[in-house]
């Protein structure tokens, strides 16, 4: 009776393949083939001599799509925030034990996964829509963080991007059924290692719309230059300064805004004006220094955080935690509006394999 399920499995899968297949005549991606399979590769993708061992994906199927809630599998941009998880562990743990593996921007892991994942490989031949409808909700996703004042409010704490040159508050997107004040103390905290929760007032915020995408930045006033900071996530942050505000230029209609020292505050900028209406209404607890005024320096810096590099960061940190995503008010994306995605049957057809095995 098993076989017999195996069997139909392994048949409805087929068929769902070809039906794919002939609906999207043309799109396929081009032929590449590993020495084990006839997966079709993308033109300008991985030669095979690149591409990663076929266990090492199915680990990582297994362990970020396979073993998680069936809530997680309801929608492509659910699941593709799974691979997003599955990306930063081979990056940050596979790659970085076995150098010779080679790194993957995530659009090129995300076609690797597909393609070697017996769940997701029907889906394959419509990779390039199910990753631009996942771009296009990941920018709608509110993102909360923390202005950083100093105790003479004269200087801001930003952080520096690992492949980026442009600086920024610490912030990023919420998670589902996550409050933004919540947000901003978890994010803050992964991005510089300072827990702001004793700090932060809900009602002490600046906000600004970046197209489709609301950012807001709770102002953490009074904090000790002395203070110790250093992030909790690998190759997310590659520096952590304070900076003077008064060397910091509002926004412009420049497509980059660039400091007096020649920083790109881009995502800095927008936050001024109103950042410096709200010092004026709120002493310092520690009076400005005229005859010494306080200089902006470095406070943390990884070691040499260039692209693609196997970096050493200047202390060992615990990778991204794979957290749920936030939902945005909109649904799925426009290409697989309705999707559902039930693993049942392929789970009950991998079971009846392992036990055929071992009899």
């Amino acid at each position: 009776m098993k076989l017999f399920r195996l069997v139909d499995c392994f048949r409805f899968s087929i068929s769902l393949l070809l039906d794919l297949i002939e609906e999207t005549k043309g799109r396929l991606m081009s032929g590449l083939h590993r020495s084990s399979s006839t997966t079709p590769l993308k033109n300008g993708g991985p030669s095979p001599q690149e591409l990663p061992p076929k266990e090492l994906l199915d680990d990582l199927c297994s362990r970020f799509v396979l073993n998680v809630p069936k809530e997680d599998l309801q929608s492509f941009e659910r699941i593709l925030f799974l691979v997003e998880y599955a990306h930063w562990f081979y990056e940050d743990n596979s790659v970085e034990k076995n150098p010779s593996l080679k790194s993957f921007n995530l659009k090129e892991f995300t076609w690797l996964l597909f393609n070697n994942c017996d769940v997701l490989k029907p889906y394959a031949a419509h990779i390039d829509d199910i990753f631009k409808d996942f771009t296009s909700y990941k920018v709608r996703v509110p993102v909360t963080g923390a202005i950083i004042l100093d105790q003479t409010y004269e200087r801001c704490l930003l952080v520096k991007g690992w492949k980026g040159t442009s600086w920024s508050f610490p912030r990023g997107k919420k998670n589902k059924d996550e409050e933004d004040h919540a947000c901003a103390i978890r994010e803050v905290l992964e991005e510089t290692g300072f827990d702001v929760s004793e700090f932060l007032k809900k009602d002490q915020y600046s906000e600004a719309i970046f197209g489709q995408q609301r950012v807001r930045l709770y102002v953490i006033a009074g904090v000790k230059d002395d203070t110790a900071f250093a992030p909790q996530t690998k190759k997310e942050i590659s520096e952590i300064a304070w900076q003077r505000l008064d060397e910091l230029l509002p926004a412009s209609d420049d497509v980059i805004s660039r400091g007096i020292t020649g920083l790109k505050l881009y995502m800095v900028a927008p936050f001024l004006a109103s950042l410096r209406s709200w010092i004026a209404a709120h002493p310092p607890p520690v009076p400005p220094n005229l005859d010494r005024p306080l200089k902006g320096h470095c406070v943390w810096k990884a070691k040499n955080a260039s692209v693609g590099s196997s970096t050493i960061i200047t202390e060992s940190h615990p990778t991204k935690p794979a957290t749920e995503p936030h939902s945005a008010d909109t649904g799925p994306g426009t290409s697989f509006r309705n999707f559902k995605f039930d693993t049942a049957a392929i789970l009950q057809a991998m079971e009846a394999g392992f036990s055929s095995s071992r009899g």
